[in-house]
């Protein structure tokens, strides 16, 4: 396998990014397998009721064909980021690249709920990879002075990807069977795949070696955390959720115990030592909690305004759309003008739009709703590419593995937690759950944006 993976010989990254032509190359490799990876976190949910029917599973029991990939990912994530420093962050994403493209042939050839289970788990692991290693590998790719346009490049790419999912799984299904939806990734992956083998730059290695037991504490940790968000959005009984709130309370305890003398933690807690990278991380979590919680609610919400589910994602869309028209935007302020000050900024419009929408009258027009959800849009694309690149470039080069992991972690862990939130208020507020979950999710906004404004009264620290 290792042969396969680096039978090219890898570009070594200059001291400051690639030159225009090899940066356009590596971009393309790691930009469509960060397209596939996050097409396939939502691509599935749309597919899921004729998976159902056809490998004779049950509602229930198919849900883990969407569990699983999210699992794999984030109990791997700080793992493979931490393996990207020492092996290289170039293998990793090719590995990983290799993976999720041979998954995804498993997945279209799939005969039962079982095999299509546990190929979605090698899909997420792979993916998992691929988004572990991503933003670090913009470090090598891009000039200092450019890196703010590689994180926008990202955020657009990931926002479009998430916007025209489910449109794309819609189009799939309609002339084809579910099978395709996974099969479509083969072409794309062998393409990336081969771009990628001459094209993305390789990094210098750390020196220190990789730990197999805290990462076996590591997926027990963020395993039984996502196991336990899944139970609590279901509203399941203590009898289930009790023993993986214990699972994850004590693999956290180990792993924080057994990393705080490692010189290069595999859960980073040195990093969290810098104001600037700990406050990022925060802004991260907080306002992917926002999307979280919206984008669970809004369905509902639409509903009871007197939309159909076809009209809600047509009115859902401007959200995703404006994200990604601002990725590239905020990208290039972001190399003018401070990260705390543009995401602070970004955050008060999603705080105001999302407060906007739950003042819509029970008559709304289509406008009306679309403008509000285009602001949503506008400040979340405002937030995400100065706030990765205030992630990335706290942290020393030699840990940005590791900062790469906390970007894709603290956006996996936000989401969670706005879903989870969905599920409390419409357990506890009934009728007005989706009210009062995009209340929380404004209250996360606002938060947010004072944990981002904070960072401009902290000093920042060369890496």
């Amino acid at each position: 396998m290792t042969a396969f993976i680096a039978s090219t010989t890898p570009t070594t990254a200059p001291q400051d990014g690639l030159a225009a032509g090899p940066r356009f190359r590596a971009m393309l490799a790691v930009m469509t397998a960060v397209a596939m990876a996050s097409l396939d976190t939502a691509i599935a949910n749309t597919a899921l009721p004729a998976m159902a029917a056809q490998l004779q599973a049950t509602p229930a029991a198919s849900v883990w064909i969407v569990n699983i990939y999210q699992l794999a990912m984030v109990a791997t994530l700080l793992p493979f980021a931490a393996l990207g420093e020492i092996a290289g962050y170039r293998r990793v994403f090719i590995g990983g690249l290799v993976a999720f493209t041979a998954a995804s042939l498993g997945c279209a050839l799939a005969w039962s709920l079982p095999s299509l289970v546990a190929a979605r788990f090698v899909q997420g692991l792979g993916a998992s990879a691929v988004m572990a290693v991503t933003t670090a590998l913009m470090r090598t790719i891009y000039p200092a002075a450019l890196q703010g346009r590689g994180f926008g490049t990202n955020a657009l790419v990931v926002a479009v990807a998430f916007a025209v999912g489910p449109t794309v799984s819609s189009l799939i299904l309609s002339v084809a069977s579910w099978p395709w939806l996974f099969a479509i990734n083969v072409p794309f992956g062998l393409t990336a795949w081969l771009v990628a083998r001459g094209a993305v730059p390789d990094n210098a290695r750390g020196t220190h070696r990789f730990d197999h037991l805290a990462a076996a504490y590591n997926v027990g940790a963020f395993g039984s955390l996502v196991l336990l968000f899944a139970e609590g959005a279901h509203g399941a009984s203590p009898q289930r959720w009790v023993p993986e709130l214990i699972v994850a309370v004590v693999c956290f305890a180990l792993l924080l115990r057994r990393q705080r003398t490692h010189s290069a933690p595999l859960l980073p807690v040195d990093l969290f030592r810098i104001p600037v990278f700990t406050l990022s991380a925060l802004t991260a979590v907080c306002t992917f909690a926002v999307q979280g919680a919206a984008f669970v609610s809004l369905p509902f919400y639409f509903e009871a305004l007197g939309r159909s589910p076809i009209e809600t994602g047509f009115l859902i869309t401007p959200w995703p759309a404006m994200v990604a028209v601002m990725g590239p935007v905020a990208g290039r302020l972001s190399e003018r003008y401070t990260a705390g000050a543009l995401c602070g900024a970004g955050l008060l419009l999603l705080c105001a739009g999302v407060v906007t929408l739950i003042l819509l009258p029970p008559a709304a027009s289509d406008y009306a709703i679309s403008w509000r959800m285009a602001l949503c849009g506008v400040g979340f694309g405002l937030f995400q590419a100065p706030n990765m690149k205030a992630i990335m470039s706290s942290a020393p080069l030699t840990r940005a593995g590791s900062a790469s992991g906390i970007v894709a972690t603290a956006r996996l862990t936000g989401q969670a937690t706005g879903a989870a939130t969905v599920a409390g208020c419409f357990m506890l507020a009934h009728a007005a759950g989706p009210v009062t979950a995009l209340a929380v999710a404004a209250v996360f906004a606002a938060v947010g944006a004072c944990v981002s404004f904070a960072r401009l009264k902290v000093r920042p620290v060369s890496p």
